[in-house]
């Protein structure tokens, strides 16, 4: 069974980064940093999920999602393959926790599959790395592959 790729955006704090790179290292899913220019100008070839931290503390003019994240959505083939949303977030940033992947979800019509704070624990990846387990297992049985 393929493993859904998860694309993510990390800034210069990385936390998001690690939550990646520990998901990668538990399951073997490949993970691509949308900080990197050569990635966001890339298209998925398939399903995939986005990892996005949010980044409003409290300022309703804010923009939520980062750019990275933005200038991959640009390509319509990206945006009609993701199929859900893995947000990572601050609790100090109140009402705003979590902003950037619900308010995408309401956009886009996908699902936020996983939520955590800063980096995430052990438990988080744990917990995250068995949904995206479900996940594949679901994309495979409602596109079974022709023997």
């Amino acid at each position: 069974m393929d493993k859904t790729p998860v694309y993510f955006y990390s800034s210069t704090s990385n936390l998001t980064g690690r939550f990646a790179q520990h998901l990668a290292e538990l399951t073997g899913r490949a993970v691509h940093n949308l900080a990197d220019a050569n990635v966001r100008r890339t298209e998925a070839s398939g399903p995939w999920v986005l990892l996005t931290p949010s980044y409003k503390a409290g300022n309703a003019d804010e923009v939520t999602l980062p750019a990275g994240v933005r200038s991959f959505l640009r390509s319509a083939a990206n945006r009609r393959r993701m199929v859900g949303i893995i947000g990572s977030g601050n609790r100090n940033f109140g009402v705003y926790y979590q902003a950037a992947a619900r308010e995408l979800a309401t956009k886009s019509g996908r699902p936020v599959l996983f939520e955590f704070e800063l980096a995430g624990t052990p438990e988080d990846v744990t917990h995250c790395a068995q949904i995206l387990d479900d996940l594949d297992a679901a994309l495979a049985a409602s596109h079974p592959v022709e023997a």
